[in-house]
């Protein structure tokens, strides 16, 4: 029987030369500035085995043996429409996915951690080259959410990747403001993953651990976040590795000396006021209309017993619980308002859920660290492994360390690493002490500790967009003075 003739035609029999003849010199061009960054990529990776995609580029841009766009020849009209769009939504997707792992992506402040620098309804842009960009630890993951998308996970737990990071500009340095995955993060409850500051340790503390497995319709699932798949937070490194910090007052002490406080560090005070203060006044201070709440009225049953503790204060003031910073408390005492105030928390300073978690101790939000100071761990440091390191440093070695088989007998002042018994530890990363402006109301290494540099992911550099989610549309709710303003003013 006589074979078919071929149906080969066209582009198809054309040979390897002349493929490389009939190439225009724009793809050429467009060729050469492509490979230039794809081998500027790779160098920067440093894994010369992805040379192997170089082949595919050339092709994609010369010789065209893979029909990657075969849908432009087709007859039918719609299949043509189809897919462009799914060719530019592909294409755009992987420009995205590069850029947001290896240069930097928009990240919005969620909470007032870090008022006034930043506010709550902040969108930042977070440069990761600063530090240098993590290889991404979960490389399959959808590059427009973080870690859930419509409820589902956004992110295939396998393949993954050991922590690497690549070249940066310069390390973490002491006041910038620093974007990280949050390492309490790793362990979380669905039902609560997004509640702050009920993560999964505190939960434990407050709840034990049986009744939370033991009643997942209150409490959720339990699931492991990896690295970069846990929540983002924003704080400012007041701690490097190496350093001893200490509190005292609210002053940051590092290695004995001193820290002055941000520009627009705000502390709790509790206030007396000659009258209420009003909406208009409340929005020429900065004070957010949720926190105008806390108010005792000259009425209210237990006021005199909270005015006695303000000096100044009398049974006609009106008392809030306010943030401010020290320029919105001149600004109090210059229109007259102001008759006194104390700092909240000279009044109460609950220890409760300081860090480290299960010891007995004193430390407080303003009073933290001892007479001697934290001290933070550094790559190489070694620390003995009495009870007291045990307690501060047990969460690095066994969670962000991967000694999983470690514990602490307290029967026999003995440690066990890996099941072997141990007398010291040598850190193998470097560790951040990171706090929040909103000294007060800012859930920060003070209640969960340090911060891996696995778990850094970049610096903001500037605020892309500003809404006011407590105010409408004609009522100030674009913060029109803040779009593109620096977002580490202090640096």
């Amino acid at each position: 029987m006589e074979k078919a003739p071929q149906q080969n035609t066209g582009d198809n029999k054309k040979s390897f030369s002349d493929r490389i003849k009939s190439t225009k010199t724009t793809r050429w061009i467009r060729f050469g500035i492509v490979t230039a960054i794809f081998l500027a990529w790779v160098a920067w990776m440093g894994s010369w085995w992805l040379l192997i995609f170089l082949p595919l580029l050339f092709d994609i841009y010369i010789t065209g043996y893979i029909p990657f766009t075969w849908w432009k020849k087709s007859k039918s009209r719609t299949v043509r429409t189809v897919m462009s769009w799914v060719d530019a939504i592909v294409y755009a997707l992987i420009v995205v996915y590069f850029v947001f792992c290896f240069v930097g992506q928009n990240y919005q402040i969620p909470s007032g951690s870090l008022e006034k620098t930043l506010l709550t309804g902040d969108y930042l842009w977070v440069n990761k080259m600063v530090y240098g960009p993590r290889v991404p630890m979960t490389p399959v993951h959808f590059p427009l959410v973080h870690n859930k998308l419509f409820g589902f996970k956004s992110y295939l737990d396998n393949p993954s990747n050991s922590y690497r990071r690549l070249k940066g500009l310069r390390n973490v340095e002491e006041g910038d403001i620093v974007v990280f995955n949050f390492p309490a993060g790793d362990t979380v409850l669905s039902l609560f993953e997004d509640i702050r500051p009920e993560y999964y340790d505190m939960l434990v503390e407050q709840y034990g651990r049986e009744a939370i497995e033991a009643n997942p319709q209150v409490f959720g699932q339990k699931m492991y976040r990896p690295v970069d798949r846990r929540q983002n937070y924003v704080k400012r490194a007041v701690g490097l590795p190496g350093q001893r910090i200490k509190i005292k007052n609210d002053t940051i002490f590092i290695d004995g000396e001193a820290r002055q406080f941000p520009r627009d560090v705000q502390f709790v005070y509790t206030v007396a006021l000659t009258r209420p203060i009003s909406d208009e006044r409340a929005k020429e201070l900065g004070i957010n209309p949720s926190d105008m709440s806390d108010m005792l009225l000259p009425s209210a049953p237990n006021h005199n017993s909270w005015a006695r503790m303000i000096p100044g204060a009398t049974a006609t003031s009106y008392i809030y619980m306010l943030p401010l910073t020290s320029s919105m408390i001149e600004s109090m005492r210059t229109d007259g308002s102001l008759q006194g105030l104390v700092k909240l928390n000279d009044i109460e300073n609950d220890p409760a859920f300081i860090f480290p978690h299960g010891a007995a101790g004193t430390w407080t939000r303003s009073d933290f660290g001892g007479p001697g100071g934290l001290l933070i761990p550094a790559k190489g440091t070694t620390v003995p492994l009495n009870a007291e390191n045990w307690a501060r440093y047990q969460r690095a070695i066994r969670n962000y360390e991967g000694h999983t088989n470690s514990w602490f007998d307290s029967a026999t002042g003995r440690a066990y690493i890996d099941g072997q018994p141990a007398d010291d530890y040598t850190f193998a990363m470097d560790y951040y002490f990171m706090m929040g402006d909103n000294r007060d109301r800012s859930q920060d290494s003070r209640f969960w500790g340090f911060v891996p540099e696995d778990h850094i992911v970049g610096s903001p550099m500037i605020i892309l967009a500003s809404f006011d989610g407590e105010r409408s549309l004609f009522d100030g709710k674009i913060r029109w003075n803040r779009i593109l303003r620096d977002a580490n003013p202090d640096k």
